[in-house]
C-alpha cells in the first residue's frame, strides 16, 4: 500500500469517526447550551410604578431564586415592544392588551401577554381649571394621541357627557369619526403620553395615563374622574418562543405571590389590580 493510499484511508476513518461522535468509549459532545436553563432576565418598563414594582419587590424575590435582574426603562410606548422583538430585553411590562395587540400586529411582531399587572387607572386630572362643573364651551383636553388610549379617552368623555359617541362602537378602538356630537365643543389637544403631565399648564384638563401621572409625582387622590373599566388592566409581554419556559413562570409567580399582592395593596393603593388576584384584590372605591 502506497503513502497516497495510507493517507486517503486515514482521511476517511477520521470522517466516520467524526460523523459517529468520536473515537469508541468516547462520551458524547455535550448538548448545546441553548437547553441550558435561562438565569438573567431583563426587564423593560415605561419610567415610575411599574419600574418601582420591579426594583422594590420582584428583583429581589428573583434574585433570591438565582436569577441575575436588570431593568431598562423607556421614555415612550413604542420602544419597549421593539426592544422585546429584539431581544435586547427579555419581558416588557407597560401597555394594556388592545395596545399590545394593536401594536403587534401594525408591526408584525411575535410577542404574547403573559399576566397582569397592578395598573393605575387612567385618570382626568384638572389643568387650568380644577372641578368638573367649571367645563366651559371650547375647553381644551389633551389627551394621548396613540389610538388605543386615545379610544379611552373617548370613551371617558362621553362618561362624562361631554361628547356623545355613536352607538354601538366598540369602546377599544373608538375615533374621531366615532363622535356623533361634540356637546361643550371640546378641543382634543393630541400629544405623546409621557408629555401629558408637563401639559398641564397649558390647557383646562387633561387625561394622563396613570403610570406617567405617578412618575410625576401626581396622585390618583386628584383626579377629578377615572376610567371606570377594567379593560385596561395592563399585562406583561414577551417573545411568544418564550412562552411556557420556566423564567417566565417563576416571573409570574413573583407578580401573583402574597408577598407582593399584601406590597401592591400597600404601595399602589387605589390601583386596579390582576383578575386573577380574586377579591382579596379588588381596587378601592373611586
Amino acid at each position: 500500500m502506497n503513502v497516497l493510499t495510507k493517507l486517503s484511508l486515514a482521511s476517511a476513518l477520521a470522517v466516520l469517526l467524526a460523523a459517529c461522535g468520536g473515537q469508541a468509549g468516547q462520551t458524547a459532545a455535550p448538548a448545546s447550551s441553548a437547553n441550558t436553563e435561562k438565569t438573567e432576565i431583563r426587564f423593560g418598563t415605561t419610567p415610575g410604578d411599574f419600574g418601582d414594582m420591579v426594583r422594590e419587590k420582584i428583583q429581589p424575590m428573583l434574585e433570591a431564586q438565582g436569577y441575575k435582574v436588570s431593568l431598562t426603562e423607556f421614555p415612550d410606548y413604542v420602544t419597549p415592544n421593539k426592544a422585546l422583538a429584539e431581544n435586547a430585553i427579555d419581558i416588557n411590562i407597560f401597555q394594556h392588551k388592545p395596545y399590545l395587540d394593536s401594536f403587534k400586529a401594525e408591526h408584525k411582531l411575535d410577542l404574547m401577554e403573559v399576566f397582569q399587572v397592578p395598573t393605575a387607572p387612567l385618570g382626568l386630572y384638572p389643568g387650568k381649571l380644577d372641578d368638573l362643573s367649571k367645563v366651559r364651551d371650547g375647553s381644551t383636553v389633551s389627551v394621548p394621541n396613540d389610538p388605543s388610549n386615545f379610544a379611552r379617552a373617548l370613551v371617558m368623555l362621553d362618561e362624562l357627557g361631554w361628547i356623545k359617541l355613536n352607538d354601538n362602537i366598540d369602546p377599544l378602538t373608538a375615533s374621531k369619526a366615532d363622535i356623533a356630537e361634540n356637546t361643550k365643543h371640546i378641543e382634543l389637544v393630541e400629544m405623546e403620553a409621557a408629555n401629558l403631565p408637563r401639559s398641564r399648564q397649558d390647557v383646562d384638563f387633561a387625561i394622563v395615563n396613570g403610570n406617567y401621572a405617578m412618575s410625576s409625582g401626581m396622585k390618583l387622590t386628584e383626579t377629578l374622574f377615572q376610567e371606570p373599566s377594567f379593560a385596561y388592566v395592563n399585562w406583561s409581554a414577551i417573545r411568544s418562543a418564550d412562552n411556557g419556559k420556566k423564567w417566565v413562570q417563576d416571573v409570574e409567580a413573583a407578580y401573583h405571590s402574597e408577598e407582593f399582592k399584601q406590597y401592591a395593596q400597600t404601595r399602589f393603593e387605589g390601583y386596579k389590580y390582576p383578575a386573577a388576584w380574586g377579591n382579596a384584590a379588588a381596587p378601592a372605591a373611586q
